[in-house]
């Protein structure tokens, strides 16, 4: 690997680091609450406006539903959001985000937002085009999962 690479390789290491850091800081203070990142995703995941189902929510997380039953109940007592037992099948659990929760989601959508406008501000169309190309490659590495490393 040349010399650029390992420093791109280290900046997208530091970068995804330092988002996460930012991301949680930013969303606590915004809420004035004090959420870990696992349960500032549980309530993105969860989503805004509809019921989702446990498996549903798990699957977006890519935990099992047993995982995610210990963070919704925890979620649950901080009064982030509310399930639901289906009156057809009382096996399916729904959960909804309650006011609170809702607001913690629309902080880390804004948040995103900004972070997504704060990557192409000033950039011309074409290079917005290398960045949304590049943004690409690196998404189908990890949608594939644990790739091959080729060492």
């Amino acid at each position: 690997m040349s010399k650029e690479e390992n420093r791109i390789s280290a900046q997208l290491i530091d970068i995804f680091e330092n988002i996460m850091k930012m991301e949680q800081e930013t969303i606590n203070r915004e809420s004035q609450q004090r959420l870990s990142m696992t349960e500032i995703h549980t309530i993105a995941a969860a989503g805004r406006e509809e019921l989702s189902s446990m498996s549903e929510i798990a699957g977006k997380l890519h935990v099992t539903v047993g995982t995610l039953t210990v963070g919704m109940s925890n979620l649950a007592k901080k009064g982030f959001v509310e399930r639901y037992k289906s009156e057809k099948d009382r096996r399916i659990v729904k959960v909804g985000l309650t006011k609170k929760g809702k607001e913690i989601y629309r902080i880390h959508e804004a948040f995103h937002r900004k972070l997504g406008l704060t990557l192409i501000k000033g950039m011309t169309e074409a290079e917005k085009k290398i960045v949304k190309d590049a943004m690409t490659n690196l998404e189908e590495f990890i949608c594939r999962g644990c790739p091959n490393l080729d060492i």
